[in-house]
């Protein structure tokens, strides 16, 4: 089964509280699960990542064999793709976690689009952020 998973993470503050979350749909745009969790303080790249990692674990838990991950960070698509490096050494981690979880996969893809593509995931962020506040 292929997934598409819609993922964001955020920050308020850089580093600041901080939260995950995926939108997962099947191939035909079924929403078949939406997530999002609190992770402290984190940078937002740190963010980023941990949204990629929730949706890949939430994309396999709901059985899929083919993910394509959708999210607006473009320096972790690249990083995970290898056209960019990552340079900074607690991001080296989070990378190899990610890469793995990619590879757990038959077939896995992740691309990067304007934020306003991502959207649903982008307000569950958010959403998870204001709830913290309150």
């Amino acid at each position: 089964m292929k997934v598409v998973v819609h993922v964001d993470g955020g920050s308020r503050g850089n580093p600041g509280p901080a939260a995950a979350a995926a939108a997962i749909s099947d191939d035909a745009g079924v929403l078949l699960e939406e997530v999002s969790e609190l992770i402290g303080i984190a940078t937002n790249n740190v963010a980023e990542y941990r949204g990629v990692l929730l949706g890949l674990a939430r994309a396999k838990a709901l059985g899929a064999s083919e993910v394509e991950v959708i999210n607006d960070s473009e320096l972790v698509a690249k990083q995970l793709n290898g056209a960019y490096r990552v340079k900074h050494p607690a991001m080296a981690a989070l990378h190899a976690e990610a890469r793995a979880a990619l590879d757990d996969f038959e077939r896995s893809s992740i691309r990067s689009v304007r934020r306003e593509k991502n959207a649903r995931a982008d307000a569950l962020v958010n959403a998870a952020l204001d709830a913290a506040a309150r």
